[in-house]
């Protein structure tokens, strides 16, 4: 038994209703333990979007255009410490009498109560999308393009991947088994994904973004999709990382946030750093268009190490050095 108080596990599993939607009001109010696909479910059948995209737990592919789950939340429904219920299912987008506990509530993760209920604000539904992958020459040249389709794609602009070449290269080694984009991989590409209104045309945003990437000189390189099948086919090229990640076996793994402007430098100055610990590979990808990445750290191949987390100075990285390489590795992608 652990020391102290006797730990309480709480399960939410069978608060499972949804107890309104509220159509010309674009809300949905549930209870905590219902699952996203059925809230995506109840959003579509009222004719809204439930943007949520779970690649990681509090955002996903789709912050860049619509913020993380704290966004989508106006107000909760919690339990308190003492057994008492705090009301605060407001529908108001704008809300501002007295204090904003919700985002107390939210940022506190359970300590200050336990979130029982939750109003979920509800998005326009895009009537066309695109999605296309660009090579790009570095990160540097990414962050021109990300620029770039701020300007010419504006909010349509859902998501925005950043994907390197040590991903592609897993895939091909352990699989899941994909459909390639390009007949010359290179070390850096970025996935594009655009939502639009009625009367919009993606395939002729894309390429006017593509086009101004060529006269940048950002990249040489790229692929539109031309039918919704094609589209999954870009995605799952980006959703099968973290599992080929699982199969290869990371040795640490985690989600960085990093000042837009910083994430070249970052990348840079990372991978020498590791490079002078030890000899392992590094996979950076993710959603540079909300400066979220996944950083991710690997034996080199043959290499069986057992690891040992060093956090090295204030302002510095921690870092993971070798401590021998007779132990089995293990890890896992976030």
């Amino acid at each position: 038994m652990p020391e102290g108080p006797t730990p309480v596990i709480l399960s939410l599993d069978r608060m499972t209703k949804i107890h309104d939607v509220y159509p010309t009001e674009n809300v949905l109010i549930c209870e905590a333990g219902t699952i996203l696909v059925d809230v995506q479910q109840a959003a579509a059948d009222n004719d809204w979007l439930f943007p949520m995209s779970l690649a990681t737990n509090a955002g996903g592919v789709n912050v860049l255009r619509h913020g993380n789950m704290r966004a989508q939340c106006l107000g909760l429904e919690v339990v308190r410490p003492d057994g008492t219920i705090w009301n605060g299912l407001s529908r108001l987008r704008k809300d501002n009498t007295g204090y904003d506990l919700r985002d107390l509530m939210i940022g506190s993760e359970g300590t200050l109560g336990i979130i029982t209920a939750t109003a979920l604000r509800l998005m326009l539904r895009p009537q066309a999308q695109g999605t296309a992958m660009m090579a790009v020459r570095d990160p540097a040249a990414a962050l021109d393009l990300l620029a770039l389709a701020g300007d010419i794609v504006g909010e349509g602009l859902s998501a925005f991947e950043l994907i390197h070449r040590q991903g592609l290269d897993f895939l091909a080694a352990v699989g899941p088994d994909i459909k390639t984009s390009f007949t010359d991989v290179t070390d850096w590409c970025v996935l594009v994904d655009v939502g639009l209104a009625a009367g919009g045309d993606p395939q002729e945003v894309l390429m006017a973004l593509f086009e101004a990437g060529l006269t940048a000189d950002l990249g040489h390189d790229g692929v539109i999709a031309q039918s919704s099948a094609q589209r999954h086919d870009l995605w799952t090229i980006r959703e099968s990382i973290p599992e080929a990640h699982r199969r290869i076996g990371s040795i640490s793994s985690h989600d960085i946030a990093v000042p837009l402007s910083m994430v070249p430098e970052f990348i840079t100055k990372g991978g020498a750093a590791l490079a002078q610990i030890g000899d392992m590979r590094v996979n950076c990808f993710g959603h540079l268009g909300d400066r979220n990445l996944h950083y991710s750290i690997f034996p080199r191949q043959g290499a069986r190490p057992r690891i040992t987390r060093m956090c090295a100075a204030q302002s510095k990285p921690t870092c993971m050095i070798w401590a021998d390489r007779s132990a089995q590795n293990t890890g896992s992608d976030g």
